[in-house]
């Protein structure tokens, strides 16, 4: 089992940047993918980006547009999502999420539905002013 704590949200304005971190606790962190979440009220859970577990694998939501960078280091048990050029639209909590995967299986796959992930840390907030 795995416990994760999100961090680095904050208020900013657009055009703005900000470093979410996203640590799990425990060992075999190198075992699971990785992915990043939004939600607002109202709305569903939408896909950001994610990360296979051995980093090279990535994907992204297709609103990002390249203004988004995932990343990991495993040594660190923590990913990370870079967040450039933000506009209001961005404003969310922001959710990390782990899946445990099959170490028999390619390192490189990502997943990018949210019932594909087995942990959700607590989630934190991002305001983007416009």
């Amino acid at each position: 089992q795995v416990q994760l704590v999100a961090s680095g949200g904050g208020l900013v304005q657009a055009g703005d940047s900000l470093r979410l971190s996203c640590t799990a606790s425990g060992r075999a962190f190198s075992t699971y993918a990785m992915g990043w979440f939004r939600q607002t009220p109202g709305k569903d859970r939408e896909f950001v980006a994610a990360i296979s577990r051995n980093g090279e694998g990535t994907n992204y939501g297709t609103f990002v547009k390249g203004r988004f960078t995932i990343s990991r280091e495993n040594a660190k048990n923590t990913v990370y999502l870079q967040m450039n050029s933000l506009e209001a639209e961005d404003t969310a909590v922001y959710l990390c999420a782990a899946r445990m995967t099959d170490p028999f299986s390619s390192g490189s796959f990502y997943y990018t539905a949210n019932h594909a992930y087995n942990y959700w840390g607590q989630g934190t907030q991002v305001t983007v002013s416009s």
